[in-house]
Protein backbone atom coordinates (compact mmCIF):
# COMPACT_ATOMS: atom_id res chain seq x y z
CA UNK A 1 0.00 0.00 0.00
CA UNK A 2 1.36 3.41 -0.99
CA UNK A 3 1.89 5.78 1.91
CA UNK A 4 3.00 9.34 2.55
CA UNK A 5 6.14 9.41 4.67
CA UNK A 6 8.27 12.28 5.92
CA UNK A 7 11.93 11.59 6.75
CA UNK A 8 13.59 14.24 8.92
CA UNK A 9 17.37 14.13 8.78
CA UNK A 10 19.27 12.89 5.71
CA UNK A 11 22.46 11.44 7.12
CA UNK A 12 23.53 7.96 6.02
CA UNK A 13 20.62 6.28 7.78
CA UNK A 14 18.03 8.83 6.66
CA UNK A 15 19.30 8.81 3.07
CA UNK A 16 19.16 5.03 2.81
CA UNK A 17 15.74 4.88 4.45
CA UNK A 18 14.19 7.64 2.31
CA UNK A 19 15.54 6.22 -0.92
CA UNK A 20 14.42 2.67 -0.11
CA UNK A 21 10.92 3.81 0.85
CA UNK A 22 10.65 5.75 -2.43
CA UNK A 23 11.84 2.73 -4.43
CA UNK A 24 9.13 0.71 -2.67
CA UNK A 25 6.53 3.04 -4.18
CA UNK A 26 5.81 5.44 -1.30
CA UNK A 27 5.53 9.23 -1.50
CA UNK A 28 8.55 10.42 0.46
CA UNK A 29 9.48 13.90 1.61
CA UNK A 30 13.06 14.31 2.84
CA UNK A 31 13.92 17.27 5.09
CA UNK A 32 17.38 18.43 6.17
CA UNK A 33 19.08 21.69 7.08
CA UNK A 34 22.13 20.87 4.95
CA UNK A 35 21.68 22.03 1.34
CA UNK A 36 24.19 19.50 -0.04
CA UNK A 37 22.31 16.60 1.57
CA UNK A 38 19.03 17.88 0.17
CA UNK A 39 20.50 18.10 -3.34
CA UNK A 40 21.98 14.61 -3.03
CA UNK A 41 18.68 12.97 -2.03
CA UNK A 42 16.52 14.98 -4.42
CA UNK A 43 16.59 12.49 -7.37
CA UNK A 44 15.57 9.63 -5.09
CA UNK A 45 12.47 10.98 -3.29
CA UNK A 46 9.18 12.63 -4.15
CA UNK A 47 10.19 15.92 -2.54
CA UNK A 48 13.42 17.15 -0.94
CA UNK A 49 13.27 20.24 1.26
CA UNK A 50 15.93 22.31 2.98
CA UNK A 51 14.66 23.34 6.39
CA UNK A 52 14.90 23.09 10.16
CA UNK A 53 13.23 19.95 11.52
CA UNK A 54 12.95 21.63 14.95
CA UNK A 55 10.95 24.60 13.63
CA UNK A 56 7.20 24.38 14.14
CA UNK A 57 6.70 27.04 11.46
CA UNK A 58 8.66 25.04 8.89
CA UNK A 59 6.78 21.82 9.64
CA UNK A 60 3.39 23.57 9.52
CA UNK A 61 4.26 25.13 6.16
CA UNK A 62 5.05 21.65 4.86
CA UNK A 63 1.63 20.39 6.05
CA UNK A 64 3.42 17.75 8.05
CA UNK A 65 0.13 16.62 9.61
CA UNK A 66 -0.91 15.28 6.20
CA UNK A 67 1.80 12.61 6.31
CA UNK A 68 0.83 9.17 7.62
CA UNK A 69 4.27 8.45 9.05
CA UNK A 70 7.04 10.72 10.28
CA UNK A 71 10.56 9.36 10.74
CA UNK A 72 13.02 11.32 12.86
CA UNK A 73 16.23 9.95 11.39
CA UNK A 74 18.67 12.31 13.16
CA UNK A 75 20.52 10.58 15.95
CA UNK A 76 23.77 12.30 16.79
CA UNK A 77 22.16 15.46 18.17
CA UNK A 78 19.78 14.38 20.91
CA UNK A 79 18.12 17.77 21.33
CA UNK A 80 17.20 17.93 17.65
CA UNK A 81 15.83 14.39 17.77
CA UNK A 82 13.70 15.10 20.84
CA UNK A 83 12.34 18.42 19.59
CA UNK A 84 11.47 17.00 16.17
CA UNK A 85 9.66 14.06 17.75
CA UNK A 86 7.67 16.35 20.04
CA UNK A 87 6.66 18.57 17.13
CA UNK A 88 5.55 15.69 14.91
CA UNK A 89 3.29 14.41 17.68
CA UNK A 90 2.04 17.88 18.52
CA UNK A 91 1.17 18.65 14.90
CA UNK A 92 -0.80 15.43 14.53
CA UNK A 93 1.36 12.99 12.57
CA UNK A 94 -0.39 9.64 13.26
CA UNK A 95 2.70 7.47 13.60
CA UNK A 96 6.17 8.70 14.57
CA UNK A 97 9.31 6.58 14.36
CA UNK A 98 12.42 8.01 16.00
CA UNK A 99 16.04 6.92 15.79
CA UNK A 100 17.99 6.51 19.03
CA UNK A 101 21.71 6.06 19.63
CA UNK A 102 21.67 5.04 23.32
CA UNK A 103 19.26 3.35 25.71
CA UNK A 104 18.69 6.63 27.56
CA UNK A 105 17.99 8.41 24.29
CA UNK A 106 15.47 5.71 23.42
CA UNK A 107 13.75 5.97 26.80
CA UNK A 108 13.39 9.73 26.39
CA UNK A 109 11.89 9.34 22.92
CA UNK A 110 9.38 6.80 24.20
CA UNK A 111 8.37 9.04 27.10
CA UNK A 112 7.72 12.02 24.83
CA UNK A 113 5.43 10.00 22.59
CA UNK A 114 7.40 8.27 19.82
CA UNK A 115 5.29 5.36 18.59
CA UNK A 116 8.40 3.35 17.71
CA UNK A 117 12.07 3.77 18.59
CA UNK A 118 14.75 2.17 16.42
CA UNK A 119 18.46 1.61 17.06
CA UNK A 120 20.06 1.31 13.57
CA UNK A 121 23.68 0.92 14.73
CA UNK A 122 22.77 -1.76 17.27
CA UNK A 123 20.47 -3.61 14.88
CA UNK A 124 23.08 -3.58 12.10
CA UNK A 125 25.73 -4.83 14.49
CA UNK A 126 23.49 -7.72 15.53
CA UNK A 127 22.74 -8.63 11.91
CA UNK A 128 26.43 -8.61 10.99
CA UNK A 129 27.35 -10.65 14.08
CA UNK A 130 24.75 -13.30 13.24
CA UNK A 131 25.86 -13.22 9.61
CA UNK A 132 29.40 -14.06 10.69
CA UNK A 133 28.25 -17.24 12.43
CA UNK A 134 25.40 -18.15 10.06
CA UNK A 135 27.48 -17.81 6.91
CA UNK A 136 24.95 -19.56 4.66
CA UNK A 137 22.18 -17.03 5.29
CA UNK A 138 21.72 -13.96 3.10
CA UNK A 139 19.76 -11.92 5.67
CA UNK A 140 18.87 -12.11 9.34
CA UNK A 141 16.39 -10.49 11.73
CA UNK A 142 17.03 -10.91 15.46
CA UNK A 143 14.03 -11.74 17.65
CA UNK A 144 15.86 -12.43 20.90
CA UNK A 145 19.54 -12.79 21.78
CA UNK A 146 19.98 -16.21 20.17
CA UNK A 147 16.77 -16.61 18.18
CA UNK A 148 15.86 -15.03 14.88
CA UNK A 149 14.50 -15.30 11.35
CA UNK A 150 16.96 -16.17 8.60
CA UNK A 151 16.72 -15.96 4.84
CA UNK A 152 18.32 -19.15 3.56
CA UNK A 153 18.96 -20.06 -0.08
CA UNK A 154 18.50 -23.62 -1.33
CA UNK A 155 22.03 -24.85 -0.69
CA UNK A 156 23.26 -27.92 -2.64
CA UNK A 157 22.89 -30.06 0.49
CA UNK A 158 19.21 -29.08 0.77
CA UNK A 159 18.03 -29.41 -2.83
CA UNK A 160 15.73 -32.30 -3.67
CA UNK A 161 15.02 -33.14 -0.03
CA UNK A 162 11.84 -32.90 1.99
CA UNK A 163 11.72 -30.44 4.89
CA UNK A 164 11.01 -33.24 7.37
CA UNK A 165 13.92 -35.29 6.02
CA UNK A 166 16.25 -32.40 6.88
CA UNK A 167 14.83 -31.98 10.36
CA UNK A 168 12.80 -28.82 9.84
CA UNK A 169 9.48 -28.32 11.65
CA UNK A 170 7.99 -28.81 15.12
CA UNK A 171 8.56 -32.55 15.06
CA UNK A 172 12.00 -32.21 13.56
CA UNK A 173 15.22 -32.79 15.44
CA UNK A 174 16.23 -29.14 15.41
CA UNK A 175 12.92 -27.31 15.98
CA UNK A 176 13.69 -24.87 13.18
CA UNK A 177 10.46 -23.77 11.47
CA UNK A 178 10.14 -22.91 7.79
CA UNK A 179 7.79 -19.92 7.72
CA UNK A 180 7.57 -19.69 3.96
CA UNK A 181 9.31 -20.62 0.73
CA UNK A 182 9.78 -18.19 -2.13
CA UNK A 183 9.83 -20.11 -5.39
CA UNK A 184 10.14 -17.65 -8.23
CA UNK A 185 6.95 -15.58 -8.13
CA UNK A 186 5.19 -18.16 -5.98
CA UNK A 187 5.07 -17.83 -2.19
CA UNK A 188 4.40 -21.00 -0.20
CA UNK A 189 3.26 -20.05 3.30
CA UNK A 190 3.74 -22.57 6.13
CA UNK A 191 4.86 -25.30 3.71
CA UNK A 192 3.99 -28.95 4.43
CA UNK A 193 6.72 -31.06 6.02
CA UNK A 194 6.88 -33.16 2.84
CA UNK A 195 7.54 -30.13 0.62
CA UNK A 196 10.63 -30.78 -1.50
CA UNK A 197 13.19 -27.98 -1.75
CA UNK A 198 13.74 -26.91 -5.36
CA UNK A 199 16.91 -25.53 -6.91
CA UNK A 200 16.16 -21.81 -6.70
CA UNK A 201 14.03 -21.76 -3.56
CA UNK A 202 14.57 -19.16 -0.85
CA UNK A 203 13.59 -20.35 2.63
CA UNK A 204 12.58 -18.05 5.47
CA UNK A 205 13.24 -19.97 8.66
CA UNK A 206 12.85 -19.21 12.37
CA UNK A 207 14.72 -20.83 15.20
CA UNK A 208 17.65 -20.88 17.57
CA UNK A 209 20.86 -19.81 15.81
CA UNK A 210 22.85 -22.82 17.03
CA UNK A 211 20.12 -25.25 15.99
CA UNK A 212 20.04 -23.85 12.45
CA UNK A 213 23.82 -23.99 12.27
CA UNK A 214 23.80 -27.62 13.44
CA UNK A 215 20.99 -28.54 11.03
CA UNK A 216 23.01 -27.22 8.09
CA UNK A 217 26.16 -28.95 9.31
CA UNK A 218 24.34 -32.30 9.42
CA UNK A 219 22.78 -31.72 5.99
CA UNK A 220 26.26 -31.30 4.50
CA UNK A 221 27.36 -34.61 6.00
CA UNK A 222 24.47 -36.43 4.32
CA UNK A 223 24.34 -35.09 0.74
Amino acid sequence: MKGQIAVLGIGRFGFSLARTLYEMGHDVMALDLDEKRVQAISPYVTQAVQGDATSEVVLRDLDIQEFEIGVVAVGSITETSVLSTILLKKLGVPYVISRAVTDLHGEILQKIGADQVVFPQRDMGQRIAHGVTLVDTVDYMSITKRYGISKLPALPCLKGKELAELGFGKRGKWEVAVLLIQRGKEIIIAPHEHEVIAANDMLFVAGNDKDLKDLLAEARKNP
